[in-house]
């Protein structure tokens, strides 16, 4: 660790984000543009690309800038502007209603004519909530339905996964098909997935033990692995088919061994969502007659039998920007579709996305965005653009709950860390840095706010792409630290660490990772 000391220089006027040197502002004299083009200049970085701009948070001063305007990959950073903009425009309070519904005539405990499931696009939908639901209609008197179940997904459009999505991770839990009725299956809300299980066999050569969560026989599970003997290869693979919900369980696990557990995403979650119901409707003694189908339209002037909410916006940003759960930004993206133009689809949610940037003062003509959560490698935002969002949001009367939402590093609670959770530990940053990650193979990103050593709030967005090395996490940190050690004044280079304290499994952040160990 080294430092740069030059004479402070009064009334310095504020860069611009729109331009300037390719490297740090040639007006500083701290020494912190040197600070940063060092670590910059790091070898894993060798031949890659890099847009980085540092502002002081409460002037928007440019204190650095590397690229600002190169359009670059930016991960699951592009859950920046999704958030932002759903916290303005669907509001902190906003709640997602699944209801059930009926237009038949009611004799007696027998409901005759179809029963509706409309959903509005919870994400934090469980298993135990439409049982709730399943329960208040058992409740009311109800044991027989002579008609169907209608599954009323119809607020979002059909389209279930997103622009140029990879397809070899189709049935990974962080690329679940988008739709209005789904079921998480636990409470980091994973929705469109179920949690499959797999453990060894009470012996070599028997067939492992398979469980399923929630319960549910919507999908199909085809063992083909075998227990093997104490110390041999625990080598599983699950996975599901594309087109179907045949869930492949292969390989081998060792008697007394870990086994695995695997969340796998389902084909239709809509299917899913009212196979739940319908067992929930029967373990509560309700009858339904008639088949399932999918997405019909609710009638006008059904009558509502019961009726869930989920948590207000505010407090659903907590899972999803600290584990950066990227089916949440998509729906929300739909939802704001429909808020804005009542049309739940991508396009629309992304025009309303760009109207809210537009307004905040981002250009948006000099930035791609083609999902809510950066999950296609056709995003593509400049690290100028975020630091201008992340400077406009403080002023939003929503503020504190947004900031609340990001990733604090080195705090291990999940639900607090988050993705941040084991970075930045044992230096000024920790508990105090907090910022959005992100990561593609080649593409890494972290964008967020720093108090530094004089007491000083920074804004930073850093953007990297283009590398071949395993992961470029501890250059970011490195950054993070740099800034928090300096002060106005004076710059305090910290120089970049292995990857073993930023991220251990090569540039895969904790989100893309479960189960979330780390």
């Amino acid at each position: 660790m080294y430092r740069w000391i030059w004479p402070v220089v009064i009334g310095i006027a504020a860069a611009g984000l729109s331009g300037g040197s390719p490297a740090g502002a040639d007006t500083d004299r701290s020494g912190l543009p040197e600070a940063l083009d060092t670590i910059l200049g790091d070898s894993r970085m060798e031949g890659g690309a890099a847009s980085v701009v540092v502002a002081d948070a409460a002037s928007g001063e440019v204190l650095y800038q590397r690229q600002p305007t190169s359009r670059l990959m930016p991960a699951s950073t592009t859950k920046l502007p999704t958030s932002a903009a759903a916290m303005e425009i669907l509001g902190p309070d906003h709640t997602f209603t699944t209801d059930v519904l009926a237009t038949g005539r009611r004799q007696g405990s027998v409901l005759n004519g179809d029963l509706y499931l409309r959903g509005t696009g919870d994400p934090t939908a469980l298993a135990k909530d439409y049982d709730a639901l399943a329960a208040d209609l058992a409740e009311s008197g109800v044991t027989r339905v002579n008609g169907r179940l209608l599954a009323d997904d119809t607020r979002f459009d059909s389209v279930r996964l997103g622009r140029s999505w990879a397809a070899d991770d189709e049935s990974s839990y962080y690329e679940a098909q988008i739709s209005a009725l789904s079921v998480a299956p636990d409470t980091d809300y994973d929705t469109g997935t179920v949690i499959v299980q797999v453990a060894p066999g009470a012996a070599a050569g028997e067939e492992p033990v398979v469980s399923v969560t929630p319960k549910t026989e919507y999908v199909d599970i085809d063992v083909r692995a075998t227990t093997v003997g104490s110390g041999g290869a625990n080598d599983l693979t699950v996975e599901r088919e594309h087109g179907a919900n045949t869930i492949t369980v292969s390989g081998t696990t060792p008697v007394g061994g870990s086994g695995a557990k695997e969340w796998v995403t389902v084909w239709e979650p809509t299917g899913y969502a009212a196979a739940v119901f319908r067992d929930a409707l029967a373990a509560h003694g309700v009858k339904v007659t008639g088949p399932t189908r999918l997405g019909r339209a609710t009638p006008e002037g059904a009558r509502r039998l019961a009726s869930h909410d989920s948590m207000p916006l505010k407090d659903l940003l907590i899972p999803f920007m600290k584990l950066s759960n990227n089916m949440h930004a998509e729906v929300l993206t739909k939802a704001m579709g429909h808020k804005v133009s009542g049309a739940g689809r991508w396009g629309a949610g992304l025009a309303a996305v760009s109207g809210y940037l537009k307004g905040v003062g981002v250009d948006t003509g000099k930035l791609r965005q083609v999902d809510g959560s950066g999950l296609s490698r056709m995003n593509n935002i400049p690290a100028g653009q975020l630091a201008k969002l992340l400077l406009a949001v403080r002023g939003e009367p929503w503020y504190a709950d947004w900031y609340r939402s990001l990733p604090v590093a080195c705090d291990p609670d999940r639900f607090v860390g988050g993705t941040l959770r084991t970075r930045m530990c044992g230096t000024p940053a920790a508990l105090n840095a907090r910022a959005k990650t992100g990561s593609l193979t080649g593409a890494s990103g972290l964008s967020g706010y720093v108090t530094d050593a004089g007491g000083r709030e920074l804004v930073y967005s850093i953007v990297l792409n283009n590398y071949l090395a395993s992961s470029v996490k501890p250059l970011e940190d490195a950054i993070v630290v740099t800034l928090a050690k300096s002060t106005a004044d004076e710059a305090v280079l910290v120089k970049p660490g292995s990857a073993r304290g930023a991220e251990r499994d090569g540039d895969l952040e904790c989100s893309w990772r479960k189960p979330a160990e780390c």
